[in-house]
């Protein structure tokens, strides 16, 4: 189906192209969320009509998104979930969690504004791109610990689940005996008083 697009759509095309897209795509997506108009010479006369309004439109709320960019752009936020000892959490962070937590930071964002190519399933710093308009988006670290003293030292760049599994050089190890025989086990020399009723 081809589609004239109302706004700058990411891997698509800008603001009045006219593009090739499947019909599912453009009935699903394109189409009920007004990001185009079919392709057919009234739309694209509408559309001649009204570009200098609908260009107007979208330089405004590229303005209000770069404003807001700003205040977005490099934050770090810390996300504490149970996980086990491997590092691996039990369930995952979605979209909706992230956009709860910059939420309640004061960020306004939403759910379909986050991009998320797979679900955090591991403890880690994450980064995650947020697109507050489609010509706008900016990154986030994402903090995932099981407790905030994790969290500050994943903040300083510590692998906790390194730390983790580090082997400890100061332990136990036993004295190599070249004579010994495969499989034999050590036992202690026999004291001097067992020797003599012997």
């Amino acid at each position: 189906m081809e589609v004239i697009l109302l706004e700058r759509v990411e891997k698509l095309g800008a603001i009045g192209e006219i593009v090739t897209v499947k019909n599912g795509y453009a009935r699903n997506f394109l189409l009920p969320n007004n990001k185009a108009l079919r392709a057919n010479e009234a739309n694209k006369k509408v559309f001649e009509a009204n570009r200098a309004h609908l260009e107007a439109e979208n330089a405004k709320k590229r303005e209000v998104a770069v404003s807001e960019s700003k205040d977005i752009d490099g934050k770090s936020v810390i996300l504490i979930r149970q996980a086990s000892n491997t590092g691996q959490l039990y369930g995952s962070v979605s979209a909706r969690d992230l956009a709860e937590l910059l939420h309640a930071d004061g960020a306004h964002v939403n759910k379909s504004q986050i991009v998320l190519d797979k679900p955090i399933k591991a403890i880690g710093v994450h980064e995650v791109r947020v697109t507050l308009h489609p010509e706008v988006s900016v990154t986030v670290k994402v903090n995932v610990a099981r407790s905030p003293e994790e969290a500050d030292l994943q903040a300083q760049g510590v692998d906790v689940m390194a730390e983790m599994f580090e082997r400890d050089d100061a332990g136990f190890t036993e004295d190599y005996d070249p004579n010994a025989e495969p499989g034999a086990t050590a036992e202690a020399p026999a004291r001097e008083d067992e020797q003599a009723e012997a």
